[in-house]
């Protein structure tokens, strides 16, 4: 398959191609999404082959106006539309009950739907473009580092969907919060952007789901993308040190030297402090590692490194979300000092 990278110029080609059932690849502000229409279950079970996504992995319904959620859902109860009117546009998924309008294949088979407003101009315009609401995970191999630039799109998806579009580099770094409001009291299935102390201000009794830090089981039928499956993984192991500076990093000296005959990485939050890896800079702020987290897991497997040993320490709200891509991209292989 001829995969064609599209600009601003020739948006208007790339939402024909949603129309007529093809595969598109998208900037948003947090990751790059694989797009397809949310209204065309062949064209959602094209996503899943080319991600070699699991079937009964749940997709994210993007859309271009607010006016839509009507149409994707049953109800929109007085907590949900407090989060829809404070988060979306954004880095903000809302989980409702799902109208007739979406096809099971979307959904996998759940009563819900997972919907979202990009606050990304480009994918906003290209969603309108498409004159459907659209279907979309992140534009990668499943189970490996989410795109936050258009080369690692075309790295994985080049030759297996219709087109990608260039949106540059993504702003956030991280996919959006998902909140499961669909119930009697809105549930943080996935941290974000959008902080769990955030959400709070709009709506106090929001809880944080038991499986943010740990995979649901293999019988278990996850709610929400992130939930199961192996997620963020480079082909490098990745191993977490968690805790202040002085003990991560004499934590971490010992094990390059335990592991002198592989080539070792380190992803610091904390400056420079080894001799013996090749050092990447997830910056100081739990924002900065956020934005630079996938695209540094994405260059140590380019540099050939075997093994990577990633700083952590949570020191705000966006924390979450980082430690979340962490715990899941190093299989919950977390060292605590």
């Amino acid at each position: 398959m001829q995969t064609k990278i599209f600009t601003e110029e020739n948006i208007e080609e790339a939402g024909e191609i949603i129309r007529n059932g093809g595969l598109v690849a998208f900037p948003t502000e947090t990751v790059y999404g694989l797009g397809a229409s949310a209204f065309n279950p062949d064209a959602a079970s094209k996503i899943y082959e080319a991600k070699g996504r699991p079937s009964d992995n749940p997709l994210i319904v993007h859309i271009s106006d607010k006016a839509l959620i009507g149409k994707l859902a049953l109800e929109i109860t007085s907590r949900a539309k407090k989060l829809i009117d404070s988060f979306m546009p954004g880095p903000f998924t809302i989980i409702l009950k799902k109208s007739d309008n979406i096809p099971d294949a979307v959904t996998a088979g759940l009563d819900t739907v997972g919907i979202r407003l990009p606050s990304n101009e480009t994918a906003v315009r290209f969603i309108a473009a498409a004159g459907v609401p659209i279907a979309a995970p992140s534009a990668n191999i499943s189970g490996k580092p989410s795109p936050t630039r258009v080369d690692h799109v075309i790295q994985d998806m080049s030759g297996k969907i219709d087109g990608i579009i260039d949106g540059g580099e993504c702003s956030v770094g991280v996919e959006s919060t998902i909140i499961d409001a669909s119930g009697e009291r809105p549930v943080l299935l996935r941290p974000g952007g959008i902080t769990l102390e955030m959400l709070r201000e709009i709506v106090p009794e929001t809880m944080p789901d038991e499986h943010i830090f740990k995979s649901v089981s293999a019988d278990e039928r996850p709610l929400c993308p992130g939930m199961k499956y192996k997620h963020y993984a480079p082909n490098a192991e990745v191993i977490v040190v968690e805790g202040e500076k002085d003990a991560v990093q004499a934590k971490i000296r010992a094990l390059l030297k335990e592991n002198r005959g592989r080539i070792t990485g380190v992803l610091t939050m904390y400056g420079s402090a080894y001799d013996e890896a090749v050092i990447l800079s997830a910056g100081d702020s739990d924002r900065s590692y956020a934005k630079k987290l996938f695209a540094a897991l994405r260059e140590f497997d380019a540099l050939g490194v075997e093994l990577v040993f990633a700083e952590f320490c949570e020191k705000d709200g966006y924390g979450a979300a980082v430690k979340n891509r962490l715990y899941k991209s190093a299989g919950n292989n977390v060292i605590h000092v």
